[in-house]
């Protein structure tokens, strides 16, 4: 579990494609410096498992479910991603409960620049747009934000300059794509309820 703060900005070393899989080298600091061998990181939000490490490297297996579904799939040597190690029973929770479980890939659609911050409008694919309320969380490329906006198919961040600054959100432009994970507190209310609505529509008949 994470909190969707992110800890720095690693960078990709290697990228090896193994066909059905990718083995994906990232270099970092600070999150190596207590990682060790099955550890947790979040590499733009996608939960992935510490395989291998050196001094200054880490590498993870990338089977075909994740490259289907985050947008790891094509990331290349150099480019920047957003990690955090996985929260621990003392950590702060300074941002909401992030699995690290990607729901689906949106695309950047538009940034507005005011003087200290800037508003971001991110494509919504099919079927989230149920979980996302205004002033809810939503995960983007493992930054925990706030929903300015909520519609079918899109919705708004705003974006204070810590984050413009520490996290690949700073550089993303429109057309770019970025992971989104939903709050999944707002996917179990949903199933309970549907199963309890479920019951009494059973029971009514």
């Amino acid at each position: 579990m994470f909190t969707g703060i992110v800890e720095e900005l690693g960078t990709v070393a290697a990228v090896e494609d193994q066909g059905d899989a990718v083995r994906l080298t990232v270099r970092a600091a600070t999150v190596l410096e207590d990682a060790a061998l099955g550890d947790s990181i979040a590499v733009n939000g996608c939960c992935l498992t510490v395989a291998e490490r050196t001094t200054d490297t880490w590498t993870a297996d990338l089977m075909q479910e994740t490259l289907d579904r985050t947008s790891l799939h094509g990331v290349r040597p150099g480019d920047r991603v957003n990690l955090e190690r996985a929260v621990t029973a003392a950590t702060r929770l300074g941002g909401h409960i992030v699995q690290g479980h990607v729901d689906g890939v949106g695309e950047v659609l538009e940034r507005t620049a005011s003087a200290h911050w800037e508003l971001v409008r991110v494509g919504l694919p099919a079927g989230l747009s149920r979980y996302l309320v205004e002033k809810g969380s939503i995960t983007v490329d493992g930054v925990s934000l706030t929903v300015v906006d909520a519609a079918e198919d899109w919705f708004t961040v705003s974006l204070i300059p810590e984050t413009l600054a520490r996290t690949t959100l700073g550089t993303r432009a429109p057309g770019d794509r970025v992971n989104l994970e939903v709050d999944v507190l707002a996917k179990h209310v949903e199933k309970l309820l549907g199963a309890r609505l479920g019951a009494a529509t059973g029971e009514a008949s």
